[in-house]
């Protein structure tokens, strides 16, 4: 079985996607870096930097990073159109998976915990870099945008890793309310990953 360590409105929400998809077992284990709990040891001792999400494979290994566990998924069970099956296809949904994690996720880590970057800088310095940051993250989702046209999804006909990823991680740091105004169409394609039936059920579990 599958072991899914993560929280709420949490980027494991993408794998909770996916691992449906796939239609294999797993379970989902509560755990962040910012509680003391049981299952958050665990998690550190599994990830040493009690990342989540964070996926035990049924061998017992260990996959970290959103963008690694939903190319895995993909490339294991290739009936679950996680990734597209034509490789040229398959190609720009990778690019486009680890775009959202080099850039975007990066960005928010930034926003949201500027102490890690700037540990001894005073309020102001914070608030420059977490402005700076949040700056780059829309325009970041605003390339991402104008490079990768859903039609009618990310991945095709139906929504793939990339769909779900780009879904989830637009939900943080305002980012869609600036995609309203900046690129509306984009906007529009998140909001048909949200309402799809194979994704609905586990967002309305996280939000």
């Amino acid at each position: 079985m599958y072991r899914l360590f993560g929280i709420q409105a949490s980027g494991s929400a993408a794998v909770e996607v996916a691992l449906e998809q796939c239609g294999v077992p797993f379970c989902t284990i509560n755990a962040s870096s910012w509680e003391q709990t049981l299952a958050g040891e665990e998690l550190e001792k599994l990830n040493p930097l009690k990342q989540i999400p964070t996926l035990q494979l049924p061998d017992g290994s260990i996959l970290t990073e959103s963008a690694a566990i939903l190319i895995h998924l993909g490339l294991e069970f290739p009936a679950s159109h996680i990734l597209p099956t034509i490789p040229s296809a398959r190609a720009q949904s990778i690019r486009g998976l680890v775009y959202i994690a080099a850039n975007c996720y990066s960005a928010i880590g930034i926003i949201d915990y500027p102490e890690r970057w700037l540990p001894d800088a005073d309020e102001s310095t914070k608030a420059s870099l977490e402005s700076g940051a949040r700056e780059r993250l829309y325009r970041s989702w605003e390339v991402f945008a104008d490079q990768f046209k859903g039609q009618p999804f990310l991945a095709g006909a139906t929504p793939g890793g990339l769909d779900f990823l780009a879904a989830v991680v637009s939900k943080w740091s305002a980012s869609r309310e600036h995609l309203r105004a900046a690129r509306p169409e984009f906007l529009a394609m998140l909001e048909r990953i949200d309402n799809h039936p194979r994704v609905t059920p586990v967002f309305a579990r996280h939000w």
